[in-house]
């Protein structure tokens, strides 16, 4: 990938029987675009956090812990669908060049979906800026990035706020 290059998200892992909550991204890093898989870093802690908490351990094949989120009622996608970016961070994203995703249409489809939780402080500023005026209302809440950039809380701590934040809620009860 050159840098500065325009990239694409990959396609939302969601089930619309089953989703209840929403885990977004900003946009994958060049590791998870090479292996054309989400969370590919292999010193990102998304796939260990979420192999505690419901069972998609990072040793399992991709398909599996998708199929494991999935099944627990998570939901994936980036609230980008594509932007220029040099390098991996997020801070690298020409903002300027962002677009959002079809978040209308997603919600349409996957009316289960009561909770966004971002993972990391640019994909909840984009979706507040750039898709929120365009939805239902939904819970949302910004949890530490499990990117190896974000060395602000341990992974014990990172992982005690996503245990809370997939806790069942009040919205959860229809």
């Amino acid at each position: 990938m050159p840098d500065g290059a325009c990239i694409r998200c990959f396609a939302p892992v969601a089930d619309p029987a089953t989703a209840r909550v929403l885990i977004l991204g900003s946009m994958p890093g060049a590791a998870s675009l090479d292996a054309n898989q989400y969370y590919a870093h292999p010193r990102n802690q998304f796939w260990s956090i979420m192999g505690t908490l419901v069972g998609a351990h990072p040793a399992l094949p991709y398909a599996e812990r998708l199929a494991v989120l999935t099944r627990a009622g998570l939901a994936l996608w980036d609230v980008l669908s594509s932007c220029e970016r040099r390098g991996s961070l997020d801070s690298a994203i020409d903002l300027r060049s962002a677009q959002a995703n079809d978040f209308v249409t997603f919600l349409a489809c996957h009316a289960g979906i009561r909770r966004v939780l971002f993972n990391g402080a640019l994909a909840e500023t984009c979706f507040r800026r750039d898709v929120m005026p365009h939805i239902r209302p939904v819970e949302m809440l910004r949890l530490p990035s499990t990117s190896p950039a974000h060395a602000g809380l341990s992974a014990t701590d990172k992982l005690l706020v996503w245990r809370t934040a997939l806790q069942p809620s009040a919205m959860d009860v229809v």
